[in-house]
């Protein structure tokens, strides 16, 4: 498992009480996932409800989540595998002007 340094930003920053953390896991899901297990109030914001019986976890389209500047989506997703002292950045959707 790798040891990653978590950074979140904007509401989810303000709802965890924190801005950085230190989390294990071997893919994405598993940090997204103890993160929402230490922070159940970042759940709503961080995955979609499953939709019919599914227990697959589903990332919100709007939430962006980058590993070392590189955003999931462009990578494997969920699956993303992670090595030790990667940067996971979780950032909620930006609005403003």
């Amino acid at each position: 498992m790798a040891e990653v340094k978590i950074k979140l930003f904007a509401n989810l920053r303000e709802k965890a009480g924190a801005s950085e953390l230190q989390l294990s896991g071997k893919k994405v899901i598993d940090i997204l996932l103890s993160l929402t297990e230490r922070y159940p109030e970042l759940k709503h914001l961080i995955f979609e409800k499953p939709e019919g019986e599914s227990e697959v976890p589903v990332m919100c389209g709007s939430i962006n989540v980058l590993i070392n500047g590189n955003n999931v989506r462009h990578l494997d997703g969920l699956d993303t595998l992670l090595s030790d002292g990667d940067e996971l950045a979780v950032l909620p959707p930006v609005s403003g002007g």
